[in-house]
């Protein structure tokens, strides 16, 4: 019999980070043990004090059965009191507030809830794929918005078309801006907002990394909502980055009741939770700052040998403000994945071109001539990295 995949899966092309790990894998057969920036998944380990929350849990919760589909009680209500601490927003645990396993099922799957076949999601790019990738498998249309060094990844309202706006269902953010690593401001937030309750569109804001910052403490969207009961305004986030929690699958969604209560019921089609031990070791990450704080302090240490390394190679100074992410301009000339091939052939050195990353906004693809450093590797690899790409002259 012949095996066909359907529509939706034959119009995707590989997932750009199994891609990178493809890469990987073949240096590795080849006797080769690469610096490996390209996903952004830290090789160094989960704080002990998440840890020890968790075998502590994993017996107490012996017994347990499926977890909630929605999450915890206990968890969702740390969830309301950290964003509470955090960004100073009081959400109701039971009903504005629902776990999801990491952001990526979340946001994959939140298109899934909300549009209908050839309605619009607008998205940045270069942004998260399963910004893209949800909409598709919900049969919509994503419309992109391009991001860039130039704009700073504000968004110029005005350009996007009046039958998009009207036909849109939701409109992604990013904050701080993945991988250029922008923090929004307010006023920008705002102007989104607005711009989506004109038009009916839920503002979908993906806040995973909002506490790898340098600079300023970033915003969320739920604040320029706050006021108006976070009417069509939905958070994502997530424990991967802020607590080194990739592997462990724990994250929200938070905001408005009436598209919370809708997503919902699409979680509990599709999935049975994440473990009960998994949340109550959340649930202390939470409760705890100083981990963050260093991990900030790590990630910045990081960002900074590499920032030097690339300047002291010839190459314009890309350095962020925050995120996990460098967004680096290739040499003159370069396409982004000629500089990662020469990067992992000079400097054994793995990055994620830019191109893998974007969707083409009005005939260009605004991540051509860029490589995305993903700040994830031990520092003495970070600090030998640094070493072999300061050695490169351009």
């Amino acid at each position: 019999m012949e095996i066909v995949p359907s529509k939706r899966v034959a119009s995707i092309g590989a997932y750009a980070f199994a891609a990178v790990d493809e890469k990987v894998a073949e240096l590795k057969e080849k006797g080769i043990t690469p610096i490996d920036f390209g996903v952004g998944d830290y090789q160094d380990p989960t704080p002990p004090l998440i840890r020890r929350a968790c075998k502590k849990a994993v017996d107490e919760h012996a017994t347990d059965g499926y977890p909630s589909y929605i999450g915890s009680l206990a968890y969702r209500q740390a969830v309301s009191t950290w964003l509470k601490g955090r960004f100073g927003v009081s959400l109701d645990p039971k009903t504005q507030i629902t776990s999801t396993i990491g952001s990526k099922e979340g946001i994959f799957n939140f298109a899934e809830a909300f549009v209908n076949p050839g309605e619009y999601v607008i998205c940045p790019s270069p942004g998260y794929p399963p910004y893209k990738r949800g909409t598709l498998f919900a049969e919509g249309v994503a419309h992109f918005v391009a991001i860039t060094h130039k704009n700073k990844c504000r968004y110029d309202f005005k350009k996007i078309p009046p039958d998009v706006a009207e036909r849109a269902r939701i409109m992604w953010v990013t904050t701080p801006s993945s991988p250029l690593g922008y923090v929004a401001e307010l006023d920008f937030l705002k102007a989104a907002y607005e711009f989506c309750q004109q038009h009916d569109i839920i503002l979908a804001s993906d806040e995973a990394y909002s506490e790898l910052y340098f600079k300023d403490a970033p915003h969320s969207a739920l604040e320029v909502a706050a006021d108006n009961n976070f009417d069509g305004v939905v958070q994502f986030h997530s424990l991967s980055k802020r607590s080194i929690m990739t592997g462990w699958r724990i994250g929200w969604a938070a905001g408005d009741k009436r598209a919370i209560d809708i997503f919902k019921k699409v979680k509990t089609n599709i999935d049975s939770g994440t473990p009960n031990f998994v949340q109550d070791a959340a649930i202390a990450a939470l409760a705890d700052e100083k981990h963050v704080d260093k991990l900030r302090r790590m990630v910045k240490r990081k960002r900074n040998l590499i920032c030097t390394a690339l300047r002291k190679a010839g190459l314009k100074n890309c350095k962020n403000n925050a995120g996990l992410y460098l967004w680096q301009k290739a040499p003159d000339g370069m396409t982004g994945e000629q500089f990662a091939t020469l990067l992992i052939e000079k400097c054994h050195v793995v990055t994620t071109p830019g191109e893998w990353l974007s969707d083409e906004v009005n005939g260009e693809n605004p991540g051509a001539g860029h490589v995305r450093f993903a700040f994830v590797p031990p520092i003495g690899e970070v600090e030998q990295a640094a070493e072999r790409i300061a050695e490169l002259k351009f």
